[in-house]
């Protein structure tokens, strides 16, 4: 039997999951997995995420819910560039701009944006996926 480490995802609460899941493939590039009307499976590059319309079921979008309700992290070699085509896909990246953190490890890339759905995206680059001293 093959063993595999765990994989921590999110399900992200939209009011129209066809409606983001096009946004995310158009802002982050996502691909779909599967789509069970209602709720989909998408992933960036090999990371897998979740898109549901709550009705009813014990939680709510943001909108419904008057504030954020997530905080999603994603680390990329280039979180310039993964910023920049949110941007231009319609996110807001007033929120937390891009820059130097300066961090125990070193130099941390981030900044962060929200989607049209009102997703609190922070993006950054990898340094902070290792144990440092």
């Amino acid at each position: 039997m093959t063993s595999h480490p765990p994989v921590i995802s999110v399900m992200l609460a939209v009011p129209d999951a066809t409606a983001a899941a096009q946004w995310y493939a158009r802002a982050l590039g996502a691909t779909e997995l599967w789509d069970l009307g209602g709720v989909m499976g998408l992933t960036i590059e090999g990371t897998p995420f979740f898109l549901g319309e709550p009705e009813g079921n014990r939680w709510d979008t943001p909108a419904t819910a008057g504030t954020r309700t997530v905080r999603i992290e994603v680390f990329v070699d280039d979180p310039d560039a993964f910023l920049e085509r949110a941007v231009a896909a319609g996110a807001d990246a007033g929120v937390d701009p891009i820059r130097d953190h300066a961090m125990p490890w070193g130099v941390h890339r981030q900044g962060g944006f929200l989607d049209p759905f009102g997703h609190l995206w922070l993006v950054g680059d990898r340094s902070p996926l290792a144990a440092h001293p």
